[in-house]
């Protein structure tokens, strides 16, 4: 068994704990043809990081463990797979799945394995918008596993509290390689914060969980392909008060726009437990209040669970923590 977190709080917050994170933000392209198929440290060696964190059936929190260097082969996290692309995609591509070497799996518990790469952000981004961008196909995956790309931001300041969890669902996309685009403003209260971007899935009992990803970049926005109004900055998603969580907490949100919005709580196996508010919604800022209950009047268990903003726009994502 992998290293375990020491404290609840500390793992649950961190959801993928950053490593030592680049000074400011960098743009990249990695399509993995440079990378060499056979070396077992090929992808830690280019900055790749991985991180688990493992819940209950039932959505408990019991542990995670890492960052740590991304191996390359074998059964745990990541691989440079070779004979999966097109033309486009070249001889070498990313296949990211579950951690197959947490025996917790055969306890039927769900591991979440997180592929990243991070970076620090710096003042000098405030007010731009940054694009991650890449080609996707599905592998090998089968319910009930699941899949996403993400940009994630974590607040040192805050125990490395999820500010952000901006994500494309990769779960059921074709078995074809398509394109596909995630975008952060970048906003004040971002200085110093770390952000990762990268892939992760949910998995239990060996269940098959393959994506396959390449042609990945990283950049400044610019004006050609700026998306207009379907940017982060359409609308937001704020912090929980109380948070940690005892008993009822307040969450504030707000659109640019009026339109439909969806607001839910889910535990770290992507399930959904809670429906906060769905239905129509007047521009500007608004708040809705969870009691700490699951939508069957069950009290959630004491671990960490995602509240989740959907809009026509987009989705954004904060933790919340329960306690006991």
């Amino acid at each position: 068994m992998k290293l375990r977190a020491t404290t609840l709080l500390a793992a649950a917050l961190a959801l993928a704990a950053p490593a030592t994170g680049r000074a400011a933000l960098t743009a990249y392209t990695e399509d993995f043809e440079s990378l060499v198929q056979a070396d077992p440290f090929a992808l830690g060696n280019a900055g790749w990081l991985v991180f688990g964190n493992v819940s209950t059936p039932g959505g408990t929190y019991l542990y995670g463990y890492g960052p740590f260097p991304a191996p390359n082969g074998g059964s745990a996290f990541c691989s440079i797979d070779v004979g999966q692309g097109g033309v486009e995609q070249g001889a070498q591509q990313l296949s990211v799945y579950s951690d197959y070497n947490n025996a917790d799996h055969a306890n039927g518990n769900w591991i979440e394995s997180n592929v990243f790469l991070e970076q620090t952000i710096s003042a000098a981004e405030v007010g731009q918008t940054w694009v991650f961008a890449f080609d996707a196909k599905l592998g090998n995956l089968l319910p009930p596993s699941t899949a996403l790309a993400f940009i994630k931001t974590l607040n040192p300041a805050a125990g490395y509290a999820l500010t952000n969890f901006l994500t494309v669902n990769t779960t059921a996309i074709p078995v074809t390689w398509n394109r596909y685009t995630i975008s952060i403003q970048i906003t004040p209260d971002l200085v110093g914060q770390i952000l990762q971007t990268g892939f992760a899935n949910t998995a239990t009992n060996y269940v098959s969980s393959g994506v396959y990803y390449d042609n990945l970049t990283w950049g400044q926005q610019t004006q050609t392909d700026a998306p207009g109004a379907s940017g982060p900055a359409a609308f937001e998603l704020r912090g929980a008060w109380p948070n940690p969580v005892r008993g009822s907490t307040r969450i504030g949100f707000s659109l640019a726009q009026g339109g439909a919005a969806e607001i839910a709580v889910f535990d770290v196996a992507g399930r959904r437990v809670a429906m906060l508010f769905r239905g129509a919604v007047e521009p500007g800022a608004h708040a809705v209040t969870w009691n700490g209950r699951f939508d069957d009047g069950r009290l959630a268990p004491a671990g960490v669970y995602r509240c989740v903003l959907q809009t026509a726009v987009g989705r954004q994502a904060r933790s919340l923590v329960v306690t006991r």
